[in-house]
């Protein structure tokens, strides 16, 4: 068993030329990447977040639910590629989801982006179905997706998205022996989430190995 290997989905070599030939253009979100960077704090990889942008311009949302706001890095780059869409997202942490107020205030996108601060696995019920989503972005806790995906699907238009971050988790939910053995848990959980979504029968679901690995997931039936 190895203890965390960060290059176990993509090679390396692989990962600097998709950035050095997706580079960040816009100066303000290259700052958030590099605070996030500076301070441990986790957002989606840089081309998961390119991914999530071009996802946003093919499928025009008008409703989007995020679920892990973090400092507001993955809300920004969803209301700029989805100018009609209003976002809701959810944030565990005090501290982060003021910074990401700050920073979604800045970037211009406060209007059409509310950050709730809530555990996401308990707020999800209160939501009304008639609030129902075109797009979902799981990318909070780990460990709790499995016990949010029901959720996710009530909530999730017919032909809506839902898009799961970090569903390979270092390779570790691929193979046992990347699983480090403080992240027995959260593999163990992520794998049970997998599992069901690729088995749900209302959902047609792809596993990327992109960042972090992303599964995509379209609802086909109510």
């Amino acid at each position: 068993m190895i203890e965390y290997d960060k290059d176990a989905i993509v090679a390396p070599y692989i990962t600097r030329w998709l950035r050095e030939n997706t580079p960040q253009t816009d100066e303000r979100l290259a700052r958030m990447e590099r605070y996030a960077k500076d301070n441990g704090v986790p957002i989606a990889e840089p081309e998961t977040a390119r991914f999530l942008s071009v996802l946003c311009r093919i499928a025009r949302p008008k409703r989007i639910l995020e679920i892990g706001t973090a400092i507001g890095y993955s809300s920004v780059v969803m209301a700029k590629a989805a100018e009609d869409a209003r976002i809701l997202t959810i944030e565990y942490s005090a501290d982060m989801a003021d910074i990401a107020r700050k920073n979604i205030e800045l970037l211009g996108c406060s209007d059409r982006v509310e950050v709730v601060e809530a555990d996401a696995k308990d707020y999800l019920s209160y939501i009304d179905e008639d609030e129902s989503m075109d797009l979902i972005f799981l990318d909070g806790p780990k460990a709790h997706y499995i016990y949010m995906l029901d959720d996710c699907i009530r909530l999730l238009k017919k032909g809506g998205v839902l898009v799961s971050d970090n569903v390979l988790y270092k390779g570790m939910t691929a193979d046992d022996a990347h699983v480090a053995r403080r992240k027995i848990t959260i593999t163990e959980r992520l794998r049970g989430y997998i599992t069901a979504l690729t088995n749900e029968k209302t959902l047609e679901t792809s596993l990327l190995p992109l960042g972090d690995g992303v599964a995509v997931s379209v609802k086909t039936t109510e």
